[in-house]
């Protein structure tokens, strides 16, 4: 798992990773929102005094639950799994050391995932076959085992950005299993549970919004018009107190941290938008454009609510949590796990040891011949160090970056990545260029043949027989 040999073309690893997590982040939360919307729906119907109206709203409700069933329970599942292919490949020491850390929490993730699709299987199939109370009894099951599943992967995800003091004392010691639960309630862990069970709700009114677009606005005007106006009032939570939890959230990011957002404001005023501006112009955009949009098209008039209204709110909140995920990534910048290890996947408290031996020295991947020449030392070096993040040619391009520059240029660049000095600008969002000063030479070597052809690079290193790992000790293997 641990050899970086997963090269993809012009999208680069760290995009599947993002189009799997996307889509996968839209279906999750709507499993965590939609599971207390169906036990709050029917709880709702089964209130109706009215035997008409009520038996209407079940059988919607019927209909709704084995859309849920579907999108939650085989989307959700499949894309969950390539969320963990995909993270294998493209940072393997990052995975290796959340499982090894969280192996508690990952077994009660697991265990609730498997009571939450089994609940959600009875739910569906027992409709109309068990008595009405004991229904909603299961969807009320349903709605605490999902809820506990977000409970769960919050810790770990915030764990990312915030380790939190106590965890970062004893990384690297073998203790870290005694301080799980510090690991877990971290700093960003309550501002971004709040944060992401009013996201919840919302997915799951804007999913609901899909299924009722579907009830005739003519032959069921009542029940469309109640449907449509129900499902709307689940995206005000949301709009109401997501503005006063993010103000709690990044005040308890790291200001190392905060100062790639300050990054991003300061440049909105010199006419230069950066990453983080258009993320968050993108956020602030179409969760307006979600307001306005529900507001004319679903609440106002239900009865003409259609299939392309619902369809175009979801694909705006899917911008929007699109860009609020990617926002979140960017902010973990220029590490993987705050403060232990870097987006490379080289641990801090390493980086000294391998600008001393040089960084093949701690690798347990080198084929033999690859050492051999300078060209063959820079591509091992960028397939490990560069490779999680750049392309050559496509998304956070290489050739772009060094565009224009000549070979004394480009290793100028390299060595300032290398020596990491305060005030470089690339501090704030890239790691440290870890290595001897023939390191920094051979990726330069590199990246100059690759960028301006110069020497004409030789042969690419070829799969051959494995070298075992020389002294020192490899550092960068799977975490201990």
């Amino acid at each position: 798992m641990n050899y970086p040999f997963w090269d993809i073309p012009h999208l680069g690893s760290g995009w599947v990773i993002g189009l799997i997590a996307i889509y996968h982040v839209m279906i999750s939360q709507f499993a965590v929102g939609g599971g207390l919307y169906l036990p709050m729906a029917e709880r709702k119907a089964l209130k109706l005094q009215d035997p008409t109206a009520k038996a209407a709203w079940l059988e919607q409700l019927h209909k709704h639950s084995k859309f849920f069933l579907l999108i939650t329970g085989v989307f959700g599942t499949v894309s969950g799994v390539g969320i963990w292919f995909a993270i294998g490949l493209t940072q393997p020491e990052a995975t290796s050391t959340l499982i090894h850390n969280f192996v508690f929490g990952w077994a009660m993730e697991w265990v609730f995932f498997m009571l939450e699709l089994t609940t959600v299987a009875v739910y569906y199939y027992t409709w109309d076959r068990i008595p009405e109370k004991l229904h909603l009894k299961v969807g009320w099951l349903y709605a605490g085992f999902s809820a506990a599943t977000l409970i769960i992967i919050n810790g770990i995800l915030t764990f990312m950005l915030t380790p939190g003091d106590t965890w970062i004392g004893v990384a690297g010691t073998g203790r870290e299993a005694s301080v799980f639960w510090n690991a877990f309630f971290n700093p960003t862990y309550w501002p971004s549970l709040f944060l992401r069970t009013c996201v919840c709700l919302s997915l799951a009114g804007i999913w609901a919004l899909i299924t009722a677009s579907r009830l005739d606005g003519d032959k069921q005007p009542a029940l469309k018009t109640a449907v449509v106006k129900y499902s709307t009032k689940w995206l005000i939570p949301s709009f109401l107190a997501t503005p006063i939890l993010m103000v709690w959230y990044v005040a308890m990011v790291p200001a190392s941290q905060r100062a790639i957002l300050s990054l991003g404001i300061d440049t909105i005023g010199a006419g230069t938008f950066s990453v983080v501006t258009r993320i968050a112009l993108v956020i602030i955009i179409t969760s307006a454009a979600i307001i306005g949009v529900t507001y004319y098209t679903a609440y106002r008039s239900p009865r003409d609510f259609s299939l392309s209204h619902a369809i175009a709110i979801l694909l705006l909140a899917l911008a929007a949590t699109g860009s609020g995920e990617y926002g979140r990534e960017m902010l973990r910048k220029p590490y993987v796990i705050g403060r232990w290890m870097y987006s490379n996947g080289v641990r801090v408290p390493h980086v000294a040891t391998i600008n001393h031996d040089g960084y093949l020295a701690h690798t347990n991947w080198v084929w033999n011949g690859q050492t051999d020449s300078s060209y063959s030392r820079g591509e091992a070096i960028f397939r490990g160090e560069c490779m999680s993040c750049h392309t050559l040619d496509g998304y956070r391009s290489m050739r772009k970056l060094m565009e224009g520059r000549d070979g004394a240029a480009i290793e100028s660049f390299v060595q300032m990545l290398h020596d990491y000095k305060p005030d470089s600008p690339y501090r704030r969002y890239m790691p440290p260029m870890s290595g001897t000063d023939q390191d920094v030479k051979d990726l330069a070597n590199y990246l100059n043949s690759q960028i301006n052809g110069a020497g004409g690079p030789p042969p690419l290193v070829t799969a051959g027989k494995l070298e075992a790992p020389k002294p020192p000790q490899p550092l960068l293997t799977a975490h201990k």
